[in-house]
């Protein structure tokens, strides 16, 4: 396969195509997850993840997104970055190989949310983006949308109360975790392009077809199922499922096997929404 190239003074890192693959002609626009504070381009959710879709014939272009840590990530700096990939992506399509009507984009975790923001913004939510063409797909892995989130069901609660080592984002922390995002407390008002999860059915309207995968021991879990339901009320085809036997941030552990089922199914679905 082909070696990664750094691209837009950086921003990103663009993974060329392996020869052949079921998904030749497709792209993916790809965010790692990493709490708004952390994460790189060499993380495996980002390059691991990057090479497994390469291999199958796509073309992905990996955003290195500002951070809340390093002083110039605060809300909307990293859904900047998106946008800014995703606008260079469809100037770059030809060159790259890539067909407009086959670009996908995706994130994990925190880079679920960027994402989810930046199509938002896309569909015309403040702050607002021009864009030449909107996503053939969203792919979601364990998103947080929701800096309030409600608390699990009650097969959820057992699951991380039998093994306390993977109960990592009770309330307190997500709502941290936002509340540094915003740089300030989580008011009533807050945008939606910040809080993915506050949207309504009637604020997702035109979102394009989505495919969320949550891990199966994890509270975020929550955040991706609320939003997969919003997105059904819209009338938007939503492909819900959990990784079984996972917890959180499994596409950041490529030696486990829900890594390379999540990946097959992924790359099915995104052949499904180019056919």
């Amino acid at each position: 396969m082909p070696h990664p190239t750094a691209e837009l003074d950086g921003l990103v890192r663009l993974y060329p195509a392996a020869a052949g693959g079921s998904l030749r002609g497709c792209g993916l626009v790809w965010a790692h997850g990493g709490g708004f504070v952390q994460g790189d381009l060499d993380m495996p959710e980002a390059d691991a993840v990057a090479r497994a879709f390469a291999a199958r014939g796509a073309v992905i272009v990996s955003v290195d997104y500002r951070l809340v840590g390093d002083g110039s990530g605060r809300f909307p700096a990293g859904s900047d970055d998106i946008l800014a990939a995703w606008s260079w992506t469809l100037a770059q399509a030809p060159r790259l190989g890539i067909d407009p009507a086959r670009l996908v984009i995706g994130g994990a975790s925190a880079g679920g949310n960027l994402v989810t923001s930046a199509v938002l913004r896309m569909l015309g939510h403040a702050p607002a983006a021009s864009v030449d063409a909107h996503p053939a797909g969203v792919f979601l892995a364990y998103p947080t949308l929701l800096a309030v989130q409600p608390a699990p069901d009650a097969a959820l609660r057992a699951a991380l109360d039998a093994d306390p080592e993977f109960d990592r984002f009770p309330p307190a922390r997500v709502l941290s975790m936002y509340e540094t995002y915003l740089d300030g407390p989580v008011t009533p008002d807050a945008s939606l392009t910040a809080i993915p999860g506050l949207a309504t059915p009637a604020d997702v309207a035109g979102f394009p077809p989505t495919i969320v995968i949550n891990d199966d021991v994890d509270e975020l879990r929550v955040s991706g199922e609320l939003f997969a339901v919003t997105l059904r009320a819209a009338g938007v085809p939503v492909d819900l499922s959990i990784e079984a036997g996972t917890t959180h941030g499994h596409l950041n552990r490529p030696d486990q096997p829900g890594f390379e089922r999540t990946i097959a199914r992924v790359a099915a679905w995104i052949e499904a929404q180019a056919g």
